[in-house]
């Protein structure tokens, strides 16, 4: 159990909040990291308009190589991200805010990884069809009212949503030759 799970009406300064978050850590990484951040993306669900959300900005950095994972842990501490080495996901390294900062999940993924592709893909998917996104939106608030404090039951509980959603944006790639764009930062 932790803080409970709040979902907000979309907010429409969430884009400006990213491009300021994400402007002042681009230009943070790119001191930090140089060549190591080949893409730093808006991902998530605030990432996508009329979208109701937790009010936390998600950063998807891509990087060559997960490991080892020093060349960009270091600097990215330097700057004030504090990194979860106990997270699950080993697609990913996953970094937070520092004390006191805006609220920001830093995930820093493998460029060109299932895992990289699937987050811009979905999130592309659901910036193209709005009716899903508030389907989408409605079942997330749906579940944070049931899951209360039990932020892993919530997850769970979207994930056949999420893979139904993926399913079908597999087939729109396949019939838009969906690529992801530029990188947003």
């Amino acid at each position: 159990m932790g803080d409970r799970v709040v979902i907000v009406d979309y907010d429409p300064a969430w884009p400006g909040r990213f491009l300021e978050v994400g402007r002042a850590l681009r230009q943070a990484l790119r001191q930090a990291l140089g060549d190591l951040a080949l893409r730093i993306d808006h991902i998530g669900s605030t990432a996508v308009q009329g979208l109701a959300a937790k009010p936390i900005i998600d950063v998807q950095v891509s990087v060559r190589d997960l490991d080892p994972v020093e060349p960009f842990r270091l600097p990215l501490e330097r700057i004030g991200y504090v990194w979860h080495s106990d997270n699950p996901d080993l697609t990913k390294r996953y970094f937070r805010e520092g004390p006191g900062r805006a609220r920001t999940h830093l995930h820093v993924r493998r460029a060109g990884s299932w895992a990289e592709q699937q987050a811009l893909l979905f999130r592309d998917y659901l910036r193209t069809h709005p009716a899903r996104a508030t389907r989408y939106g409605n079942l997330k608030r749906r579940l944070a009212e049931a899951y209360g404090e039990d932020r892993e039951g919530y997850t769970d509980a979207k994930s056949p949503f999420i893979w139904r959603t993926m399913a079908e944006a597999d087939r729109w790639s396949q019939e838009t030759g969906w690529r992801p764009g530029p990188s947003d930062a």
